[in-house]
């Protein structure tokens, strides 16, 4: 029986040398790549934050491109190494390809709004502060993250908006050009002084300090109608300062019509 026992781990001790002299090279091979593939994606992921900074890309987007390529470089080298060491892969990338569409099924939505952000922020069609109508909604924008926008209305209301929904339809941005048209009309009867309703309504503008000179204000008829005459007034304002320019004119407006007798057309 002793000779029997040493038989064994003699037989033990061959089989052993002979795994490590065939398949030795290979695990070793794996261990050596698989460290020297660590040192390699550290040196990169430093590099690449730097390249990111001198690109100017979005400080939002930064973490989201480091992380996504970093994480698909460990993938890609723990594939590497397991292909090295001679691991089966089919049920690994069996269970990845299910996962993968499982997510995606899951994600849709979630993965439109991320792409949406994606553009915005590198197509930049809006920035921060910046005042936008989108969505049905108008305000100045607060925050462009990665999934949503944030805006802020006029009566304090805040906005948040998909970004899939917000990039895949019409964005107007009144501040982009630095200046923004203000329309309204009035309505007088047709017994008044043209001139003299002019004369007021331009001198109403030029003590606006809400108003710019450039371009110039236009003041005009723009039709008429069986009852009445209708005024169309045409101002330019920084956006900024766009309600409230409007509210101070039409009260100035008013206010002067009543003071020299304006009359406005009659109820029908």
């Amino acid at each position: 029986m002793k000779d029997k026992g040493m038989y064994k781990v003699e037989d033990f001790y061959k089989d052993f040398h002979n795994w490590l002299f065939t398949h030795g090279p290979k695990y070793i091979g794996g261990v050596i790549i698989f460290f020297i593939g660590l040192w390699v994606i550290r040196l990169l992921r430093s590099r690449l934050r730097n390249r990111m900074l001198k690109r100017g890309i979005h400080s939002s987007l930064q973490p989201f491109f480091l992380s996504l390529t970093i994480t698909t470089l460990y993938v890609l080298l723990i594939i590497w190494v397991m292909n090295i060491v001679g691991l089966e892969m089919t049920i690994f990338t069996t269970i990845i390809g299910a996962f993968s569409v499982a997510a995606g099924l899951a994600l849709s939505g979630t993965f439109q709004n991320f792409a949406g952000g994606v553009l915005i922020l590198l197509l930049k069609p809006f920035e921060l502060s910046d005042s936008i109508v989108a969505q049905g909604q108008e305000g100045k924008v607060l925050s462009i993250q990665i999934f949503y926008t944030v805006l802020l209305t006029a009566d304090n209301k805040t906005v948040i908006i998909p970004n899939g929904k917000l990039f895949n339809e019409v964005i107007v941005n009144v501040t982009r050009e630095g200046k923004r048209r203000l329309d309204f009309e009035i309505k007088i009867a047709y017994a008044n002084d043209l001139d003299k309703v002019k004369a007021i309504i331009n001198t109403a503008i030029s003590l606006n300090k809400n108003l710019l000179t450039e371009p110039a204000a236009r003041v005009g008829i723009i039709s008429m109608e069986i009852d009445s005459v209708r005024i169309a007034i045409n101002v330019w304002v920084e956006p900024a300062n766009f309600l409230t320019a409007k509210i101070e004119l039409q009260e100035k407006i008013f206010t002067d019509f009543s003071a020299n007798g304006v009359a406005f057309p009659k109820a029908g």
